[in-house]
């Protein structure tokens, strides 16, 4: 689909600016403060097994609670290094100490580039700043890595949104509605966003 190849497509005058009137971050699909305890076995199998259930879930609530668990499995690094800076990087967030949690993550990237979570903390800091071309190129990161990444189509959506781009925004929505049915807030986004490309059913 063409929202896998969108931000390589990019031109670079979008890449490198900064947004003039920036998105509202309370819209971002972020994790929980606090995380369920991410289950034991191989992660991928697990994430499999949890998007798949994401899909048919019956309910909001039951939505939710599959939702915590994936972000509890994104959490996770390989490296105890990387998981206590993450640690760090989240604390530093709540004390709005943004400038702290990037160095934190520049330092995470640099020991762990696979580990997927650490882009995407990375590419809402880039966001809260307002800086959207290195938001944009932090999601590339994410996307490549975890083409279900939910949390960094919905920033992907929103930057889109921001910049004019309603249709590519829309495009990306769905594509995020279609992994994650219940996901908050975005099934209104790609109503509004509809009738403004698309119009409205007559």
């Amino acid at each position: 689909m063409r929202w896998r190849f969108l931000i390589l497509g990019l031109p670079l005058a979008v890449l490198t600016a900064t947004a003039a009137s920036a998105a509202d971050p309370k819209d971002l699909v972020q994790p929980p403060a606090k995380l369920p305890r991410a289950q034991s076995g191989d992660p991928t199998r697990n994430l499999d097994f949890l998007f798949d259930a994401l899909k048919i879930a019956p309910n909001d609530a039951t939505a939710k609670a599959i939702e915590q668990r994936i972000w509890a499995i994104w959490f996770v690094s390989p490296s105890d290094t990387a998981n206590l800076l993450m640690t760090r990087v989240r604390a530093a967030v709540e004390d709005k100490d943004l400038d702290l949690a990037m160095q934190l993550l520049d330092a995470i990237v640099k020991i762990r580039p696979d580990y997927v979570e650490a882009w995407n903390r990375r590419a809402t800091i880039h966001f809260m700043k307002n800086e959207y071309g290195d938001a944009l190129a932090d999601i590339r990161e994410v996307l490549k890595r975890e083409p279900r990444h939910f949390g960094a189509l919905s920033g992907l959506g929103l930057i889109l949104q921001d910049l004019g781009d309603n249709s590519h925004a829309l495009e990306v929505f769905r594509r995020a509605l279609a992994i994650y049915p219940r996901i908050e807030r975005i099934p209104d986004t790609v109503k509004t966003l509809q009738e403004k490309v698309e119009g409205k059913d007559i």
